[in-house]
């Protein structure tokens, strides 16, 4: 098995040219469209985490414990510094939904379009002692080394559900259809789903991540 860690832009755009057997992804939207589009043969709900805004313990926005839409009207009406992704995955593509939610269009100079990764996104907002929305478990994975704290969570538009997609060998011939189904199967079998569920509770005192495999899909087909 070879892997790609790229955000679900670029996830999608790699499996929408027959170039990957399998995408796992985190972007109800885009998914549907890429199904639509032909290029994957089953969506399937694998787990879920959950999105939070951070930003500096002193909290100058004021939006503890606020709505995500308040939180993100919030810090458009102060001026403080926000930083984004602005990279096109799935993190990026909620972000750009909640500020439309909001009814606002974000600009320079308080916000910021990072174009990187979580990781660096999240070192950045630590530095310039400014706000951004991250996946929780990637949160949790550095907060030791981040001056950053959770001021938003929990709000149900901030719940990140993952899909696993083979793409369809209908469209691409050459794609390794049995080995990207036998990926898929693997990631939804009681094996995988019980060492999902335990994933980082040993390191956190918490799972990272939330087994869904069989439940309700609160994104729809």
């Amino acid at each position: 098995m070879k892997t790609s860690a790229v955000g679900t832009g670029a996830a999608l755009a790699i499996g929408a040219k027959g170039d990957a057997d399998v995408v796992l992804v985190h972007a109800p939207k885009n998914e549907k469209e890429f199904i639509a589009a032909g290029n994957g043969s089953r969506r399937i709900l694998v787990m879920h985490n959950d999105f939070i805004i951070v930003g500096p313990a002193t909290d100058p926005a004021a939006i503890n414990g606020r709505t995500a839409v308040a939180a993100l009207t919030a810090i458009a009406a102060a001026r403080k510094p926000f930083i984004s992704r602005g990279d096109n995955s799935g993190t990026d593509i909620l972000e750009k939904d909640l500020w439309k939610q909001a009814g606002i269009v974000p600009a320079a100079p308080w916000y910021i379009q990072a174009a990187t990764g979580m990781g660096q996104t999240l070192q950045i907002a630590s530095e310039k002692r400014a706000y951004t929305i991250t996946d929780r478990a990637t949160y949790l994975a550095r907060k030791a080394q981040l001056e950053l704290a959770i001021q938003v969570g929990g709000d149900p538009p901030l719940l990140n559900y993952y899909h696993v997609m083979p793409v369809d060998p209908k469209k691409f011939p050459k794609v390794n259809a049995a080995g990207g189904n036998a990926v898929a199967d693997y990631l939804v079998s009681p094996e995988a789903q019980k060492l999902i569920a335990s994933f980082g509770l040993d390191r956190y005192g918490q799972p990272l991540f939330f087994a869904d495999a069989g439940k309700s899909d609160p994104t729809g087909p």
